[in-house]
Formats: structure tokens, sequence, C-alpha cells
């Protein structure tokens, strides 16, 4: 079972999670060129329109109701296609030009989505459900107590958490990073390996210690 995070991948090895190398994390991303692109800011033009167009949306989140928020993101494209609309059905009757619709092109893109298309993404879906219901009954029924215990500790943290910010505050701190600490991270890739390193081998040491103080992780190693 293995899960990746942004600094590293862990690997479950007799019960212990450990950390592998720093950049592991950031080559998921590759499996996806054009978010890797885009997090690493290859477009500054794109990625630029795509974080603030996204910061924007959140910081109103921030202030206004859901419904505010989506009424007036409507309202605005809609003011923008309907002025463009009559803009070009004025040029058309004043130049006499047989030009047409404006959105034609778009209007006659085929955007029906096949039956066998849905149940792809659906079996896909179905496929990370399971995977999840599966990992949550092992953690909640202790099936290895370590993992339980991390999880306890993690959502213990969490409501530290909860008490300080909001979840859209978080979604706010959240793109921050991604847009961020992946491009700080390749540009200083070597400092942070080292200090990523000594958190981890500190980490492990830890870990280690509480293992051997609880009876049943000892008596599996034992066995």
């Amino acid at each position: 079972m293995r899960w990746t995070q942004p600094f590293g991948r862990l690997r479950k090895e007799g019960g212990l999670m450990q950390t592998g190398g720093s950049s592991a994390g950031f080559k998921g991303f590759r499996a996806c060129p054009r978010v890797h692109d885009l997090i690493f800011w290859r477009d500054v033009k794109k990625t630029g329109f795509v974080f603030g167009t996204t910061l924007i949306m959140l910081l109103s989140l921030a202030a206004f109701s859901v419904i505010s928020v989506v009424s007036y993101l409507i309202l605005a494209l809609l003011s923008v296609t309907i002025s463009f609309r009559v803009y070009k059905s004025v040029i058309q009757a004043v130049q006499k030009s047989e030009e047409g619709h404006p959105f034609k092109a778009y209007l006659d893109v085929d955007i029906t989505l096949s039956s066998e298309a849905f149940h792809n993404y659906m079996n896909a879906a179905m496929l990370h459900v399971n995977k999840a219901l599966k990992l949550i009954i092992r953690l909640f029924l202790v099936e290895d107590l370590v993992d339980s215990l991390k999880l306890a500790v993690f959502m213990w943290l969490m409501t530290y958490v909860g008490a300080v910010f909001n979840g859209i505050t978080l979604l706010i701190l959240a793109e921050l990073l991604v847009f961020s600490v992946p491009i700080v991270y390749e540009k200083y890739k070597t400092q942070i390996d080292h200090y990523v390193g000594i958190a981890r081998d500190q980490t492990k040491s830890i870990v280690e210690k509480i293992q051997a103080k609880l009876p049943g992780v000892a008596k599996k190693k034992a066995e």
C-alpha cells in the first residue's frame, strides 16, 4: 500500500511508515504534463490566469455566500456573451454581412457523453471509493495499531487547526502552497532534500522507539 505526498513517498513496511526521497512526490505530477507545467509556471500567463481566477473565487467565497458568488459569476459571463452577441449583430447589420452567429463554432461542438465514457468514469470512481472504504475500515477497526494512532494524533491536531481556520481559508492556503512550493523546491532542491532527510531520520527514530514500547507491535516484529 502506497501513499504519495509532496515531499516523498510513504511505504508500509512492518507497520512503519517510511518516507522516500523528497523529489519523488513531485514526480507524480509528471503523470499529467498539463498539471505539472501549470504548477511549475512553465507558461507564466496561463498559470497566472488560473492562479488569479481561482484565488479571486476563493476570496469571494470567503466574503460572500456560495449562491451570491455563483450568481455573480453567471451574470458576468452572460453580460459578456450577450454584449458580444449584440455587438456582432449590429456590425453585421451595418456592414450587411452574413457571418452568422458569432458562437456558431462552439454551438456545433459535440459535448454529449457516451454511455461507454460514462461507465468508464464510474468504474474509475468506484475503484477509488472502494480503496477509500478499505482504508477507512482498516484504520477505524485498528488493523494496525500504529496507523490508527497516527490518524488519532492527526485528527487531534486538526481540531486546533479548525479552531483557527475555516474550510475556505484552508483552501486558500492550499492553493498558495500548490503554486509556490513546487517552484521553490525546484530552485532549492539540494538544500531542501538535506533538511527533509534529517527530519525523516529523526521521525523514523521516534516512531521506532514508540513501536518498541507497544506490546502488539513488538510481538509482530518478534514473529
